[in-house]
């Protein structure tokens, strides 16, 4: 049902868009593949999808190994530990999830020179839940100047993953929150927001999300 599951959501993700007078082309759909075996993925990339996010890093690694032969674009998602940084450096296109000076400093540090910038995000903890990664939103502007300055880097904007609302209404606020707070910032360069998921997509483009990371509605129900 992959490939089905594909055109559902993009079909959704475009009356989103049409309804909030968004351009579809302007928010791409990132496959989260995460405990999700490389046969799904492959389906998928047949499809027609080519970006796919994944949290755990050695997971991820033996994946890429065995679709070495596919022109896929990996975006790592998840927690990010120091010891895994060379790793998600030297493999990965994009990184969502740094929340830190260090964690920057050591993908700066550790991105080979032969391969283009790395693309990062900064992971803001829009709810403040102990339990999630991210900076405070009052952190942001401090680490947007750090991190901008890294050599190997291109930062692009921000992650967010906020606690879990069913109204419309209240999943839009946190997004709509820290949209304002990064144009407040008036840096052109930051144009990407990797804002939604499967149970809250429309809220997301709603509120300007560029990159919505959709695991569930493609993929079926994680294994764990």
């Amino acid at each position: 049902m992959i490939t089905e599951n594909l055109e559902l959501i993009r079909n959704r993700i475009r009356a989103s868009c049409n309804q909030w007078h968004r351009d579809p082309a302007d928010v791409l759909l990132l496959a989260v593949s995460k405990t999700k075996p490389a046969a799904d993925i492959a389906e998928a990339y047949l499809a027609g999808q080519r970006h796919f996010g994944e949290s755990y890093c050695q997971e991820a690694l033996k994946k890429q190994q065995e679709l070495g032969a596919y022109d896929i674009t990996w975006h790592f998602i998840g927690p990010i530990q120091s010891n895994k940084t060379k790793w998600l450096a030297r493999d990965f296109g994009w990184v969502h999830s740094v929340d830190s000076l260090k964690i920057a400093r050591r993908l700066s540090e550790q991105r080979p020179a032969g391969l283009p910038l790395l693309n990062v995000c900064l992971q803001v903890n829009i709810s403040g839940e102990a339990s999630k990664s991210g900076i405070a939103l009052a952190e942001l502007p401090e680490l947007v100047e750090q991190v901008a300055a890294l050599p190997r880097l291109r930062l692009r904007g921000v992650m967010a993953i906020p606690s879990p609302e069913t109204d419309f209404e209240k999943q839009r606020v946190p997004y709509r929150t820290l949209y304002r707070a990064v144009k407040r910032l008036d840096d052109p360069k930051l144009d990407t927001f990797s804002f939604g998921m499967t149970d809250d997509l429309d809220a997301a483009i709603a509120e300007g999300s560029t990159i919505v990371r959709i695991g569930t509605a493609i993929f079926g129900a994680r294994q764990r």
